[in-house]
């Protein structure tokens, strides 16, 4: 009978993963404008100072609070506001990823230096690992980068429309 789940539950879990992919994609431009930021430069280097329990304890702060917006997203998808629950589950994902990767960038020795998190992020990379050597994550992560690749080339068309129609408007 556990056989049966298996199916389920790797297509839940290649789908999380894949959305969790395609908001990364997103969100690994604004880490890396956010941590050339001077503003930010004393924030980094507060962060950077805590021991490994500390960090840990600042890394878990935005997924203990961002989080349950998955749930809710989803209530209100379900309950038939689209347009809420869309906003909401984009905002807190994005949120999440951006500020987790950053501290998990800022402290991953610390972080990896705490057996249980080494264990958990072990578990997760070799789950990654499985994940992204089948054929479905290769296809998806193809077909996601010829869609990222169509809508840069229909935008770079687009601007040079304008561009061009702004310069016969000049004349």
């Amino acid at each position: 009978m556990a056989r049966v789940w298996n199916t389920p539950i790797f297509a839940i879990a290649a789908i999380y993963f894949a959305v969790d992919a395609l908001f990364s994609a997103v969100t690994e431009p604004i880490t890396a404008w956010l941590s050339k930021k001077r503003l930010l430069e004393r924030v980094r280097r507060w962060v950077t100072s805590l021991g490994p329990y500390q960090s840990f304890a600042l890394f878990a702060v935005p997924v203990v609070i961002l989080e349950p917006a998955k749930p809710l997203s989803a209530y209100l998808l379900g309950t038939g506001h689209f347009l809420p629950g869309a906003i909401v589950f984009i905002a807190a994902e994005v949120l999440k990823l951006t500020v987790v990767e950053r501290l998990f960038q800022l402290n991953k020795k610390k972080l990896l230096s705490i057996p249980l998190f080494a264990w958990g992020y072990g578990y997760w990379r070799r789950m990654m690992d499985y994940l992204e050597s089948t054929g479905a994550w290769r296809t998806s992560r193809r077909m996601l980068s010829e869609a990222l690749e169509r809508i840069g080339n229909l935008k770079s068309r687009l601007q040079s429309q304008f561009r061009s129609a702004g310069a016969r408007r000049l004349k």
